[in-house]
């Protein structure tokens, strides 16, 4: 397993209530694609989202949030978590 960041910009602004509700249909599809998405960030005024995620590889993150909700990243980028 590798920690992936992905980010997704939503057109206009983004409430937490809706992010919250997003993350949580996939807690709900995570397990069948071997994912497990750890916290997100929202920018609520710019609707951007930050999602980091514990996979295979970035292709599996993706499929759950296609498959979740329909929401899919705009970039996926590998990271190391720092100290």
């Amino acid at each position: 397993m590798a920690l992936f960041m992905d980010t997704q910009t939503i057109g206009g602004p983004v409430t937490l209530d809706d992010v919250a509700k997003a993350h949580a249909a996939d807690l709900q599809t995570q397990d069948a694609h071997g994912v497990h998405y750890l916290r997100y960030w929202v920018d609520q005024e710019h609707g951007k989202i930050f999602c980091l995620v514990d996979a295979p590889d970035a292709g599996a993150a993706a499929t759950v949030h296609r498959e979740a909700h329909g929401l899919v990243a705009d970039e996926i980028y590998p990271v190391a978590e720092g100290a």
